[in-house]
């Protein structure tokens, strides 16, 4: 049986290293007691069910919520007392759009470059190598809010680039993207881990894992239930399919949640 958590060394191999990282909303434990260690370079599958604890743990590491007990390393920096370094060093991409609609798409990059204090010699030709870089130099000059749904998403990730950060958090990144929108954000993911990066990657597309991570940690009912490389979770479920490998490990019922509140607009429709 693979260990459930992994024994966590202090050492400038790890851009991300937590222990017994905590996070209770009330009487709820989300995140309960997690240790991790993202070894620099690599492309981290993070994976759960809905409300496992996934996108609790990300933004506790991206420095958006504190820890109720724990303690987190991100580049090397603690993310309670040193968040404003930690910040510097990441890229956040996610599945929505992080970026002005009625800027073009170099007028929004010029913007986040800015806030990241870059300087307009270096600034300019870093917006028309990442542009470049994603296809999308033709349409520097035109709104993002009329981008189609791949263009936004190429967009959020050169976004997340601008400051050329140490580590990337990849959330949901290919989701409702079309299949050469999806090839292409997972191609530039590959070419982002041989440039150096370190990518945090959380997907609940089982191929997308499995093709792209290094190593995976999964998690449910906000604890690590399973690490390992991609084929050790394989040999130790005894399947080709990462599909299995997940269900074997947080199961196959369904996770149906119902709130209690009536959406207006939906109501307006019906």
């Amino acid at each position: 049986m693979l260990q459930q958590t992994e024994t966590v060394p202090s050492s400038y191999d790890y851009a991300i290293e937590t222990h017994g990282l905590t996070k209770k909303f009330g009487d709820f434990t989300a995140v309960d007691h997690i240790e991790l260690g993202v070894r620099r370079g690599e492309i981290y599958g993070f994976l759960g069910p809905n409300g496992a604890g996934k996108s609790t743990t990300i933004r506790m590491l991206c420095t958006l919520l504190k820890p109720t007990s724990g303690t987190a390393a991100v580049a090397g920096f603690g993310i309670e007392n040193d968040a404003n370094e930690v910040r510097k060093r990441i890229g956040l991409v996610s599945e929505k759009l992080i970026m002005y609609t009625r800027l073009t798409a170099e007028q929004n990059l010029t913007f986040f470059g800015q806030l990241y204090g870059i300087n307009d010699a270096e600034l300019k030709p870093k917006i028309e190598e990442l542009l470049d870089l994603v296809k999308l130099t033709p349409f520097k000059d035109r709104s993002v809010g009329g981008f189609s749904s791949g263009m936004r998403q190429r967009m959020n990730v050169i976004r997340a680039l601008i400051h050329d950060p140490e580590i990337i958090f990849l959330d949901e990144p290919t989701t409702a993207l079309d299949p050469q929108s999806t090839k292409f954000v997972r191609d530039t993911v590959m070419q982002l881990k041989r440039d150096g990066h370190t990518i945090i990657l959380t997907t609940h597309i089982m191929e997308e894992a499995d093709e792209l991570s290094d190593r995976i940690a999964i998690i449910d009912h906000g604890k690590v239930m399973a690490t390992g490389t991609v084929s050790e979770l394989k040999n130790e479920h005894h399947t080709e399919s990462m599909l299995e490998v997940f269900l074997a490990v947080t199961g196959r019922e369904l996770r149906d949640t119902a709130s209690n509140r009536v959406s207006m607009k939906a109501v307006g429709r019906m």
